[in-house]
């Protein structure tokens, strides 16, 4: 078998198409902006849909330029990119599989290019698919959530990294999983557990530079990753319930995060992890 493997869509019709998700889940920003990201240049992966199109909207709200990269929601991205230009924003979508450094390496050089340098990049994009047991995880499945999940950021933190500067941030998304555990996401929460020591480890290295590297720990959260494979459609009507706030999340709930930690308001801020999660208590 190769080294990499192709994205996994027809398998359990992820990535998910949120325009045909029942209740639509909300992503709309809730209050005006304040200019915290003006004339900034802002990537935001899995930009799409879900925590990713209200990460994005949120940042245009903000002032900043919006670069969304995206693997096949088309109609998603599309929405997404008007919504930010809507706020005022410039904006674009990029298509690709970001599980490749040749095509991480693609997006920083369009977004510099046609926005002339990059500010933030919110490292969102990830896949997840659920597994009762071990034994029934492929090789295919392992390499090609750990090639969307942790060697994206990876590569696509390398492709940033020139034009990043002094006040420059990145924020990466990684999971109430990583803290708790899941039983039947045990390469998902993996990823995640990488994910988290990824962004301590980068934070010590770029902080001489003055960029500041953290992450975003949502819990359940109302996005097409769970209804469309990510979770057994048995367990989707009890989705979040088990929280202390007895409900999922919503991704405006969460994108708050993500400009707090992209913007000079969290400036004492690196290595750090954020936890919108309906209250569950978590240690780290």
């Amino acid at each position: 078998m190769s080294d990499t493997a192709e994205p996994m869509i027809h398998e359990d019709r992820l990535p998910g198409e949120e325009a045909k998700l029942s209740p639509q889940p909300k992503w709309k920003p809730r209050y005006p902006g304040a200019g915290r990201l003006k004339d900034k240049v802002a990537i935001v992966t899995g930009g799409d849909s879900g925590i990713g199109r209200a990460t994005a909207v949120l940042f245009a709200r903000e002032g900043a330029k919006v670069a969304i990269v995206y693997l096949c929601e088309h109609e998603d991205a599309e929405k997404t990119v008007e919504a930010c230009k809507a706020e005022g924003a410039e904006a674009f979508a990029i298509a690709t599989d970001l599980g490749t450094k040749s095509n991480c390496e693609d997006v920083a050089k369009k977004v510099a290019d046609r926005f002339g340098g990059i500010d933030v990049l919110v490292n969102n994009a990830g896949e997840q698919h659920p597994d009762k047991d071990i034994r029934d995880i492929s090789e295919e499945q392992l390499k090609r959530t750990f090639q969307t999940n942790i060697y994206s950021m990876f590569f696509l933190s390398q492709a940033v990294r020139p034009h990043l500067k002094k006040g420059s941030a990145i924020v990466n998304c990684t999971s109430v999983t990583m803290y708790k555990g899941s039983s039947d996401l045990l390469d998902y929460s993996s990823t995640k557990g990488a994910i988290t020591a990824f962004t301590r480890s980068l934070s010590q290295n770029l902080a001489k530079d003055g960029i500041r590297v953290n992450a975003v720990a949502p819990g359940p959260i109302w996005t097409p990753l769970n209804p469309f494979g990510g979770k057994p459609p048995e367990e989707i009507p009890d989705f979040g319930k088990d929280t202390p706030m007895g409900r999922p999340g919503q991704p405006n709930e969460v994108a708050p995060s993500f400009l707090f930690l992209a913007c000079e308001d969290s400036s004492y801020m690196t290595g750090q992890v954020l936890h919108p999660n309906g209250g569950y208590v978590i240690g780290g």
